[in-house]
């Protein structure tokens, strides 16, 4: 059986709309995907502003529904499903996705489907040349998010470990801000941070020897603090080594509590998703210990790190195919702000 999806994501900041056609139990493939980032937008204010969100989620879905119907050569009548991100989220800008995925499914007498976005992330290396095989252990790094799973199959998912406190894309974000780096912080401290010393700074690795799996980032960021303020004067000079300094603590701790997972669980394969999974430093040193451990790495394509639909569109077929949720046409809906990953039901819903 064939399904042509359409994949609505419009959680935060950017606005992604994606077809993906699934065809029997083969993995499911991408024919297009847009994406507009609100990055520019929110530049101005520091951060991003819920309210503009929303607004120009407004504006873009469909223009860009339009657009990847048209490079995929298809017609909105063929689309077989409409998905959207249901959660976690801004709740103004996962009311628009949603509100114009069952608008849209209404329209065509189509059914809809609400997607976990963090389970979006945790299946987009699917989406790559080189897909992973169940089972594996993921290490999901998105936005306020830092958590290791073991993740036997679709909805299959035992969370290993998560961070108590600030997740990695906070603490890169809040440390770019205490180096006055602006908006989006994370990438810029990345960028600088090619131009320090790693090792210019002893800077903590939080809960590193803990014993569990958990993480916790929050100290991190105050020491960024203490050291940014003894340097004083001399910050500017040595932001670049600060930056480098406190990226590849960032790193250490990532990298090793994901092989402290692997170790407990015997397995032979990882997945890093999520926006912090584009790191470049966080790639190379993952690469190199999973090659000495004799363990697959799997990231997803760079551009789809990020939000985007596609992971929306992708998940939506995964969670079809394997029977853990069916399509509704009864398009009453409603969003989930807040929405932990192990709280996903196992069960598939009754179509009504």
């Amino acid at each position: 059986m064939s399904l042509l999806i359409l994949g609505i994501e419009s959680s935060c900041d950017e606005t992604g709309v994606a077809l993906v056609r699934t065809t029997g139990s083969a993995v499911p493939t991408l024919l297009s995907h847009a994406l507009h980032s609100q990055i520019e937008m929110h530049q101005a204010y520091g951060g991003v502003v819920p309210e503009l969100a929303s607004r120009d989620h407004i504006r873009r879905v469909l223009p860009l529904a339009t657009q990847v119907l048209s490079d995929a050569g298809l017609l909105l009548s063929e689309v077989d499903v409409v998905a959207y991100t249901r959660g976690p989220g801004l709740a103004g800008a996962l009311l628009v996705g949603a509100g114009v995925a069952c608008a849209l499914g209404a329209a065509l007498d189509k059914p809809v489907l609400g997607v976990h976005h963090l389970e979006g992330h945790l299946l987009s290396p699917f989406l790559s040349a080189d897909p992973p095989e169940f089972p594996f252990v993921a290490l999901l790094v998105s936005g306020g998010h830092t958590q290791l799973m073991r993740v036997d199959g679709v909805g299959r998912y035992e969370i290993l470990g998560e961070t108590i406190d600030d997740a990695a894309g906070e603490a890169f974000d809040k440390s770019a801000k205490l180096m006055g780096l602006g908006y989006p912080g994370g990438p810029a401290l990345s960028r600088l941070a090619e131009q320090g010393d790693p090792a210019a700074f002893k800077l903590p690795r939080p809960l590193l020897h803990s014993g569990n799996l958990d993480f916790s980032f929050a100290g991190l960021k105050t020491a960024v603090l203490t050291q940014a303020k003894k340097l004083g004067d001399d910050l500017p000079a040595r932001k670049a080594d600060l930056a480098a300094s406190t990226e590849a603590a960032i790193v250490d701790v990532l990298v090793k509590k994901t092989l402290t997972a692997l170790k407990q669980t015997g397995l032979k394969r990882v997945v890093v998703a999520g926006g912090v999974g584009a790191n470049r430093h966080l790639r190379a040193q993952l690469n190199a210990a999973c090659a000495a451990a004799k363990v697959r790495v799997h990231y997803p394509e760079l551009h789809l790190c990020t939000d985007n639909g596609a992971m929306i569109a992708m998940a939506a077929a995964m969670r079809l195919q394997a029977g853990q949720q069916e399509a509704r046409t009864d398009y009453a809906f409603d969003v989930k702000p807040r929405w932990p990953l192990d709280a996903i039901s196992p069960v598939p819903q009754a179509a009504t």
